[in-house]
């Protein structure tokens, strides 16, 4: 039996990785192993994911923590050796740009062995990204470059790769979001925080770029705390901010602005209910962009770029920066009705998992396996 190795880190990891293994469960013989580095190890940013998510609990678990960039990648390379040497895959996939990613993938390029990249091809142009580093370097070591939309094709296409290496296969993040929402709905999270649907915004803040620096996550807080004397704002604090905050002496935003409101990273069920029902989204995160073109939510990106432009030409998404005065008047415009209105992208249809698999059992040779990959 053909063997696949998936590899998890980070909570995004989680949402992207549940459906390609639900459907590589449903529709192929291949046997899969989870592999959970443990760069995310807080619980609540982590394993309550796994139950939300209806993934198994991880068949390895390497429990490698915190650290510098280059400490977390050589401890996961060193430990993923051992694990690739033990089972022999024939496959390994990585998602997204997290350091588990390029972990991986630079372990199975010294050992040979086939490597797949769901997510391929997202650029943000900025070479000092540590996202970006990692992006890019992955790419030029997969042999499936998995793409969630056609502007990564283009990109992958600028840099030279080989064509036949490239697969357009819609969004994955969305299979999860589809199946997580009328389920999330249903939940007492809304009720429990004492807010209506489209009553209320919610800000993430996690970029090391936004909040390692207390003069620009100062400027952040002082903008969705505008934001907050018009209405509440869920603020889900990421274990990183929740630090820096503490340290710089920030928290006078909080108890000078009772609606914005501070809160304990949630399960992803939670958070779906929360960010579905949205009347405007600030965040730093290349997943929410997605998910809010996604659902239709205003969204306004805290960064000076994006790698997912297809949220702001097709999507709700608006790219605002960090300056505290374009944001606040962003913000207005949204609240005063005039926010984006956006188009889903093509192929983010809850059905880019299905393709995934199919492309796997193709590439493995697996017994039935569809002789293309179908677009729709």
């Amino acid at each position: 039996m053909k063997k696949v190795i998936h590899i998890v880190g980070a909570r995004p990891n989680f949402m992207k990785v549940a459906p390609i293994y639900k459907a590589i469960a449903a529709r192929t013989s291949l046997q899969q192993i989870l592999v959970h580095t443990g760069q995310h190890y807080d619980v609540k940013m982590s394993d309550v994911f796994f139950s939300d998510l209806g993934l198994p609990a991880p068949d390895v678990h390497l429990g490698i923590g915190s650290g510098s960039h280059a400490q977390q990648t050589a401890r996961m390379m060193v430990e993923l050796e051992k694990v690739f040497l033990e089972h022999q895959p024939d496959l390994v996939s990585v998602v997204g740009d997290v350091n588990s990613t390029i972990a991986a993938a630079l372990v199975t390029s010294k050992l040979a062995i086939p490597l797949a990249h769901v997510e391929a091809g997202l650029r943000s142009f900025v070479q000092h990204m540590p996202e970006e580093v990692n992006r890019v370097v992955t790419d030029r070591l997969s042999d499936l470059l998995l793409t969630p939309s056609r502007d990564a094709d283009a990109n992958l296409l600028k840099e030279g790769c080989d064509p036949d290496r490239i697969h357009f296969v819609g969004n994955v993040m969305i299979d999860s979001l589809i199946a997580s929402k009328e389920k999330a709905e249903r939940l007492s999270t809304l009720k429990d925080l004492g807010i209506t649907p489209r009553g209320y915004a919610v800000c993430t803040l996690h970029r090391p770029s936004n909040v390692d620096d207390p003069r620009l996550l100062g400027g952040l807080l002082s903008a969705v705390a505008h934001v907050s004397t018009r209405l509440p704002v869920i603020f889900p604090v990421h274990p990183r901010t929740r630090k820096m905050i503490a340290e710089q002496g920030l928290g006078h935003w909080f108890e000078r602005h009772p609606n914005l409101r501070p809160v304990d990273p949630m399960g992803h069920m939670e958070f779906v209910a929360l960010t579905s029902q949205a009347k405007l989204i600030l965040t730093d995160s290349g997943g929410l962009q997605e998910e809010t073109t996604a659902l239709g939510v205003p969204c306004l990106t805290l960064r000076e770029q994006t790698e997912r432009p297809i949220t702001v030409e097709q999507g709700t998404n608006e790219v605002v920066g960090t300056d505290p005065d374009r944001i606040r008047q962003a913000a207005d415009r949204v609240l005063d009705g005039q926010g984006k209105k956006g188009r889903i992208p093509d192929l983010w249809d809850g059905r880019a998992s299905e393709r995934i698999a199919d492309l796997f059992a193709r590439y493995l040779k697996v017994e039935g396996a569809p002789l293309r990959v179908a677009l729709a």
